[in-house]
């Protein structure tokens, strides 16, 4: 049976820009209290805050860095302390930066390790930390990560990028079969979002993007928010993904 929003904390990490900003709000408006999660900047996360407020609701900022486990552990207890509980978890927070694939040195070792860390660490230690209280909870709880059409492909921002994308699948897969019955573990992959991230592409590669698309437009971003909220409702489905991506890599689906 559909599984109420109302009335859940919710822990978004990432949460105060671009998807992450969406996925705060619109899980307010579905009347759910929101943690959001910023690492660098306090006022759009406190901007978040207020758009989530108005919707009558409990919104907090929690800062953390999401390519720390330790970090991503607190804000987890930091959430469940300040909100009262937790409910669900969506593990929006990632980390890239745009290199070069054909030259294989061009992302430092530290810099695999830091994909590593935040694409499929980050998410494994939140559940981990989070569990008990799902547990404990009458209706459990779950998990959704943003995943990305590149742990499905060969692209992307960068090759550690897509190649720890790939291995958050599987993480999923494992997560959902090993805490069951009383969470869920389900992931959203989208394709090209236009946030301040994605415009950081050149216009030339954007729009060899959108006509490489099936429907010949970028992912929108109100979709990709339903998709989570679907997800979240959703009590039948565990350990599997949605790709949300207007057709750019039907292949992968």
């Amino acid at each position: 049976m559909p599984y109420d929003l109302k009335g859940r904390n919710v822990l978004i990490t990432g949460g105060s820009a671009g998807l992450g900003e969406l996925l705060s709000t619109t899980f307010a408006s579905e009347g759910a209290n929101v943690a959001i999660n910023y690492f660098n900047r306090i006022e759009p996360a406190q901007k978040v805050q207020k758009a989530c407020q108005a919707h009558g609701v409990r919104a907090i900022v929690v800062k953390a860095d999401m390519t720390s486990t330790a970090e991503a552990k607190r804000a987890v207890k930091e959430t469940i302390e300040q909100l009262g509980g937790l409910d669900i978890v969506l593990a929006n927070a990632g980390w890239t930066r745009f290199a070069e694939w054909k030259d294989l040195d061009s992302m430092s070792e530290d810099e695999w390790d830091k994909c590593w860390s935040a694409n499929v660490k980050v998410p494994k230690a939140i559940l981990s930390e989070a569990r008990a209280t799902f547990d404990a909870n009458p209706d459990g709880g779950l998990m959704i990560t943003t995943g990305s059409i590149a742990g499905v492909s060969q692209g992307g921002s960068s090759m550690p990028y897509s190649v720890t994308k790939a291995a958050q699948l599987q993480l999923v897969k494992c997560l959902a079969v090993t805490v069951g019955p009383k969470i869920r573990v389900n992931t959203v992959l989208p394709g090209l979002l236009l946030t301040e991230w994605g415009l950081k592409y050149p216009q030339e590669k954007i729009e060899q993007l959108k006509n490489a698309a099936a429907l010949k437009h970028e992912t929108f971003l109100d979709d990709c928010a339903a998709a989570f909220v679907m997800l979240a409702k959703n009590t039948s489905m565990t350990g599997m993904r949605i790709q949300v991506d207007g057709g750019l890599n039907i292949q992968g689906a």
